[in-house]
């Protein structure tokens, strides 16, 4: 028989999670939050995951929201450990990743009188969640608390964001109970979209007169419907379509490496580079130069389609059209007609003679990072999911093309290093296929913990790139006139050997490319471990040759 907690707070929370269809909860060792770990972990309809350290933990379940567009709860004990669930829930807010965060505390009376792993824990995330919730142990309506419970995470299933439920529970803390509470479901269906029509009369009046459009699409899931609507504007020679890897869309018009195209460009080119109209969606851009680019030359109009929010990226943000893009588009079709322009075709032959520069550079240049990376993305298998770390990974891919069938991710709401392995195991666990990880040395290192994981599938393959620390320092030409480059790029001997050993990875090393080459055929082999390809490249060397690679797009 199972084993409920006997606490009732922690019966409606438990309730309320299965009532919302909540199938996946992560946890974290502690004892405050006992009656919560009982609840879960003992309810048949409930997948929990124990993970030790909170800020892995909330990475991994911020890797399985993002694969499976579902809610995915935290849960951890009180004190410092709540804190150290705040990088994952700041790039749950930034990414729209749906993350429950439920946290046990201490009732009010014992805050701040100097019992221990007490902290304020109340709207502790308040600059970066969509709402907090602070229970009260002593209640007097179980139905006000059930419904305060239920908007709660309602609120994360509609608006996709972290949502934070702070839970106080004083001690008896392991009784339990054979008995759990039922609660209904909040029944709210999302808003229907809409624009209506004179809006959309009006932005097709625009457009159709515009001989200079761009459409730039962030990161982005897979999505076929987007696809298809993509490669019909295509067709409108006066539309030209940048994306980057993560946008997850293809097509051989795509302009799909923008700083390979837009870096050798001078002012009098970025004029005819500047859109009469630039229409943006998706997620965060990595590319610095067309941020650069187009605050410098700014669109007369930019347009930016989601049903959230719109960052003004570009400084100059005209309209944010609140629906979805995929039904935006399904409207705006009907209404747009081709426009006669030079503007697409006098880009893509840039970009063809970008790309006979690029194939001759790589052809011939020594081993770095640059050829390594060619190396890697042509070898992942198809039809795999390649997860990304940040800093110089994300940047080197957007340099290459990849395979159509291959999913790209990475944590680009906030950009950081902190949680690139954990997120990938993450997601790893919530599909069934083949998924690849590559990452930098001081991201692997810095975020080590996230091996500390049993549930780690043995298709999952980690490739680090060991430049000896902090690469990315050294092309930016700050650190290196500064004379403390050493805090910057954080030089290092550390490799990853020892690390596999402990947490039973099967371990395969390169450090050039005739043993990259021949280890990649064993390392793509399946395996009954999880395996990890450690690449060692030239520190000195590489910020050199990615300066060559650049320069020579400029001849």
């Amino acid at each position: 028989m199972p084993q409920f907690p006997k606490n009732e707070l922690a019966q409606i929370v438990l309730a309320s999670c299965l009532a919302n269809a909540i199938e996946h909860v992560v946890i974290s060792p502690g004892s405050r939050n006992a009656p919560l770990t009982i609840g879960f972990s003992n309810h048949p309809s409930i997948k929990t995951y124990s993970i030790v350290d909170e800020r892995c933990a909330a990475f991994f379940a911020v890797g399985m929201a993002q694969q499976l567009k579902k809610t995915v709860a935290i849960v951890c004990t009180s004190g410092s450990a709540l804190l150290n669930y705040y990088p994952a829930i700041s790039e749950a807010f930034y990414s729209n990743i749906p993350l429950l965060i439920i946290s046990a505390d201490r009732p009010k009376h014992l805050i701040d009188i100097g019992d221990g792993q007490t902290i304020r824990q109340e709207n502790l995330f308040q600059n970066h969640i969509l709402t907090s919730v602070n229970l009260i142990e002593n209640y007097t309506d179980i139905n006000v608390v059930k419904n305060i419970i239920n908007n709660a995470i309602n609120k994360v299933k509609l608006e996709k964001g972290p949502v934070h439920i702070n839970v106080p529970f004083d001690e008896p803390l392991y009784e339990t109970s054979e008995d759990l509470l039922v609660v209904d479901a909040l029944i709210e269906t999302e808003q229907k979209e809409f624009v209506d029509t004179n809006t959309l009369d009006a932005f097709a009046a625009s457009w159709n007169t515009a001989s200079k459009k761009m459409i730039l699409v962030g990161e982005h899931f897979p999505n076929d419907e987007l696809q298809k609507q993509l490669e019909f504007f295509i067709d409108d020679p006066s539309v030209l379509i940048l994306i980057e890897n993560t946008a997850n869309v293809s097509h051989p018009k795509f302009i799909n490496s923008i700083d390979k195209l837009i870096f050798p460009l001078e002012d009098n080119e970025l004029e005819f580079f500047q859109p009469d109209i630039l229409l943006t969606l998706g997620g965060l851009i990595v590319s610095k130069k067309i941020k650069q680019h187009l605050r410098k030359f700014q669109p007369k109009q930019h347009w930016h389609i989601d049903a959230k929010r719109a960052f003004d990226t570009f400084l100059c943000l005209k309209y944010h059209i609140k629906v979805s893009p995929n039904y935006f588009f399904s409207q705006f079709i009907l209404k747009v007609s081709a426009v006669e322009s030079n503007y697409q075709q006098f880009w893509l032959t840039k970009k063809a003679g970008r790309l006979l520069k690029h194939k001759n550079f790589i052809e011939n240049c020594e081993y770095s990072d640059l050829k390594v990376f060619d190396t890697l993305l042509k070898s992942i298998p198809n039809e795999t999911q390649l997860q990304l770390s940040n800093s110089s990974v994300i940047r080197y891919s957007q340099l290459f093309d990849i395979h159509k069938s291959i999913k790209v991710f990475c944590n680009r709401g906030t950009s950081g290093i902190d949680g690139s392995t954990s997120t990938a195991i993450g997601a790893a666990c919530a599909v069934e296929g083949n998924t690849v990880f590559i990452t930098g040395d001081i991201s692997f290192f810095y975020d080590s913990n996230a091996l500390w994981n049993k549930y780690i599938p043995t298709n999952f393959k980690i490739i680090v790139i060991n430049n000896g620390g902090g690469g990315i320092f050294r092309f930016i030409p700050g650190p290196q006139k500064s004379n403390a480059l050493d805090y910057f790029e954080t030089p290092h001997n550390l490799t990853a050997e020892h690390l596999c050993k402990m947490y039973n990875l099967e371990y395969f090393s390169a450090c050039n490319s005739d043993s990259l080459n021949k280890e990649l055929v064993k390392f793509f082999k399946n395996s009954e471990r999880p395996k990890l390809l450690e690449i060692f490249t030239p520190r000195e060397e590489n910020d050199k040759i990615l300066k060559a690679y650049f320069n020579n797009l400029k001849e």
